[in-house]
């Protein structure tokens, strides 16, 4: 049994690695959203605080009724209870990487998780 899995995320508008990649402690998915298309409903979570990697592009993304405006180099975290949804401009896609964590789960990081 391996220590790791590898796969290629392919070009699809959405992967989900959570079963690509046997995933335990978050969901990771890579989204494109095309010129002028949005994610086409308003959602929060129970549990999970978002992450989101902005990778390409530019849109923006309305969370509890404010518009934050994204950029590729962007990061952005969401509560879990935030209503938000998610939308290209009308001139260019937008492509990110969202990452779902439960919320206050982290126990430790980097330094204080690693073995030497």
């Amino acid at each position: 049994m391996n220590n790791f899995d590898k796969v290629s995320a392919g070009t699809q508008a959405r992967v989900e690695l959570h079963d690509l990649l046997n995933l335990t402690g978050a969901e990771v998915s890579i989204n494109l959203l095309p010129a002028g298309a949005s994610v086409p409903f308003v959602h929060s979570h129970r549990l999970n605080e978002e992450i989101y990697a902005i990778l390409d592009g530019e849109g923006k993304a309305i969370i509890d009724g404010s518009s934050v405006v994204l950029k590729a180099g962007d990061w952005l975290r969401i509560s879990p209870s935030a209503k938000r949804q998610f939308f290209a401009s009308e001139k260019h896609s937008v492509k990110y990487i969202c990452i779902q964590v439960k919320a206050n789960s982290l126990e430790g990081y980097t330094m204080t998780d690693a073995v030497v």
